[in-house]
C-alpha cells in the first residue's frame, strides 16, 4: 500500500506527498521565465495548491519565481537558504523560514534538513551570492531534493539517509554551464548518494523561446538510466515525464515506489 505520492511537474518542481503532508520543490508553474518558455503542457494550479510548505533551493529565476509563488496562493511557510527572505517578502511571502545547511525544521510530521549544493547562489550577475542548498526530507519514505548542483564528493554523507533521490541530469539549452549535473555526472551523484531509486529532474520542459524543440527530449534520461546502470550500485531509475507520478512506499514495504500516471 503506497505511504504517499511523488509528481514530477517539470524542470525542478516536484510535488511531494506523504504522511498527509504536501510539499512542492522549486515552483515554476506558469509559461516560462523572460525568453526561457515551457515546452510542455502546463499544470492545472488548483492542483498544486492547498500546500504545506514550498521548498527553494536557490534563488535563480527558474527555481525561485515569484510569479509562481503568487499564482499558487500559497499562505504557509516557504523554506528557503538563508539570505533570500527578503526578496521572498518583497514578493509577498509572508511565512519564510531561512535555512543554513546542516539546518532543520519540521513541516508537520516531515523533517526538512537543509544540506550542501554546488551552484552559483547570485539571482543576477554581480549581484550577492546567496547560497544554494538541496533538502533531505524524512518521512516515511527519506526523499533527496538535489535543487541544482554540480557533482562534489560530500554528496556521500548522503549514502544511508536516502530512499529517493530527485537529481538534475540537464537544462534547458544546447550547452550546460559549470554547476550541473549532466547524466554522467548525476549518475556518478546517484552512486555516491546510492538511493534505492533516482529520479532525473530539470530536462525536457523548458527552450529558449527562439530555438526549435529537441527531437528526442528524453534522450538525457537515457543516457542517465544507461550511465547509472554502469555505476553498478543496485540503484532503479524512474523516469517521469512532467506530469507524472509515481506511488512512495515505506522501506519496510520492500519498496520505494510503483509508477502511476496522473
Amino acid at each position: 500500500m503506497a505511504d504517499g505520492r511523488l509528481t514530477f511537474v517539470g524542470h525542478s518542481t516536484v510535488l511531494v506527498e506523504q504522511a498527509g503532508t504536501r510539499i512542492l520543490t522549486d515552483p515554476l508553474v506558469l509559461a516560462g521565465v523572460a525568453y526561457v518558455r515551457r515546452r510542455v503542457p502546463l499544470p492545472r494550479l488548483e492542483d498544486l495548491r492547498d500546500l504545506d510548505a514550498v521548498l527553494i533551493s536557490h534563488v535563480h529565476h527558474d527555481h525561485l519565481h515569484m510569479a509562481s509563488l503568487r499564482a499558487l496562493e500559497h499562505s504557509g511557510p516557504v523554506i528557503a537558504p538563508r539570505g533570500a527572505g527578503k526578496m521572498l517578502r518583497r514578493g509577498g511571502m509572508k511565512n519564510v523560514i531561512e535555512l543554513d545547511e546542516g539546518e532543520s525544521c519540521t513541516v508537520g510530521p516531515i523533517g526538512i534538513e537543509a544540506v550542501s549544493a554546488e551552484h552559483d547562489g547570485r539571482r543576477l550577475p554581480f549581484t550577492v551570492d546567496i547560497p544554494t542548498l538541496g533538502f533531505v526530507l524524512t518521512g516515511p519514505t527519506r526523499v533527496y531534493f538535489a535543487g541544482d548542483t554540480d557533482l562534489f564528493d560530500d554528496l556521500a554523507e548522503l549514502a544511508g539517509r536516502v530512499d529517493v533521490a530527485l537529481l538534475p541530469i540537464w537544462g534547458w539549452g544546447p550547452r550546460l554551464p559549470a554547476g550541473h549535473l549532466n547524466p554522467e555526472t548525476a549518475a556518478q551523484a546517484a552512486g555516491l548518494i546510492r538511493p534505492a531509486i533516482a529520479v532525473p529532474i530539470h530536462w525536457g520542459t523548458l527552450g529558449a523561446a527562439w530555438a526549435k524543440p529537441e527531437s528526442d527530449p528524453q534522450a538525457p534520461t537515457r543516457a542517465f538510466a544507461q550511465a547509472v546502470a554502469a555505476v553498478d550500485a543496485g540503484i532503479e531509475v524512474r523516469v517521469l515525464a512532467p506530469g507524472e507520478s509515481m506511488d512512495l512506499l515505506s522501506p519496510d514495504s520492500g519498496d520505494a515506489g510503483d509508477p502511476a500516471q496522473t
